[in-house]
């Protein structure tokens, strides 16, 4: 797929892209109980020699985390890199993936952030906003937020702070091991987010929707042609 008429490319024009739909976001949703209906990791891969970016969706049965369905896509970059615009390089190309679903993607996860973001509105509230989907982002890392240390134990989580505003929490998914860090994106409340990214980590750190579209993703990039 190539990049989409009208699509942003330069920095001032994604801000202002940014500052439009920021508005759309809904933060007063419980969103959908865990271990119920669909819930679809999405991910990205990059070959910068190329200047090709592959999506990856991985719909599972939150019930069992079984496979249900999947979808990749593959397109051109479709912006530059600039920190906190970096949902503008991949939502092309992740909307697309989830458009070739057979079925309902139901809470879409993403690998980044949603309200965690400089202007509160990275990639899960910024797909969430244009899809309609109640989104959530599960994040390796804290971004320029700081935290406590959540407790030792699977399940401890500390807030994720601007300052004083809270934008998340750092949540341990495995006892003794690094803290993810999960922020709401659009549809869904923390707490709901927390017990989504628990649900999801039974055996690993990481979501295993975030796990499978991953490892999708970078099959298809390996199998892209352009």
């Amino acid at each position: 797929m190539r990049i989409p008429a009208g699509w942003p490319a330069t920095e001032e024009q994604a801000l202002a892209v940014q500052d439009e739909l920021r508005g759309g976001v809904v933060l007063d949703e419980t969103g959908p109980p865990p271990g119920t209906g669909h819930v679809t990791g999405v991910d990205v891969a990059y070959d910068d020699a190329r200047d090709i970016v592959v999506a990856a969706a991985v719909v599972l049965d939150a019930a069992t985390l079984g496979t249900v369905a999947e979808a990749t896509a593959v397109g051109r970059v479709s912006f530059p890199y600039v920190p906190g615009l970096l949902a503008f390089r991949e939502i092309p190309t992740v909307l697309a993936a989830l458009e070739a679903l057979p079925c309902a993607p139901g809470l879409v996860v993403c690998d980044g952030y949603g309200l965690a973001h400089p202007r509160r509105f990275g990639l899960a509230s910024h797909l969430g906003v244009l899809t309609g989907l109640p989104a959530i982002g599960v994040a390796k890392n804290p971004f320029t937020f700081t935290h406590d240390d959540p407790g030792p134990a699977r399940g401890s989580s500390s807030p994720l702070l601007a300052g004083t505003e809270e934008v998340g929490r750092a949540l341990r998914t495995r006892d003794g091991v690094k803290p993810v860090y999960v922020s709401v994106g659009h549809r869904v409340s923390i707490d709901n987010a927390c017990a989504h990214t628990l649900a999801l980590t039974s055996g690993y750190r990481l979501p295993e929707s975030t796990r499978r579209a991953d490892a999708l993703c970078r099959r298809a990039l390996k199998e892209a042609q352009v």
